[in-house]
């Protein structure tokens, strides 16, 4: 009796520390992603700010990169779904 307690015990608390880690990995993807696009918008705000001819250019590459990381972060935390909702025996 007390071996399928164990068994029991260990099979929630694992499956616990599996939902634990999925939501922090979750919020460590948003949090990247946030101070990522935010770096890039200060670097284009300077970089336009000493070249005002070149805005053009400069805001494309940042919407680019911008869009790049978007799309990362987002199929990270579609793994992080993933791996919260699905269970495997």
């Amino acid at each position: 009796m007390l071996s399928i307690l164990t068994v029991i015990l260990e099979y929630t608390m694992a499956v616990a520390v599996s939902k634990a880690a999925a939501a922090i990995g979750a919020g460590i993807v948003v949090i990247g992603a946030a101070f990522g696009i935010g770096k890039i918008g200060s670097n284009a705000m300077d970089a336009i700010a000493r070249q005002p001819q070149a805005a053009g250019d400069i805001r494309s590459g940042m919407i680019l990169s911008a869009a790049l990381i978007e799309g990362v972060s987002l199929i990270a935390v579609i793994v992080c779904m993933l791996s919260y909702f699905v269970q495997l025996d």
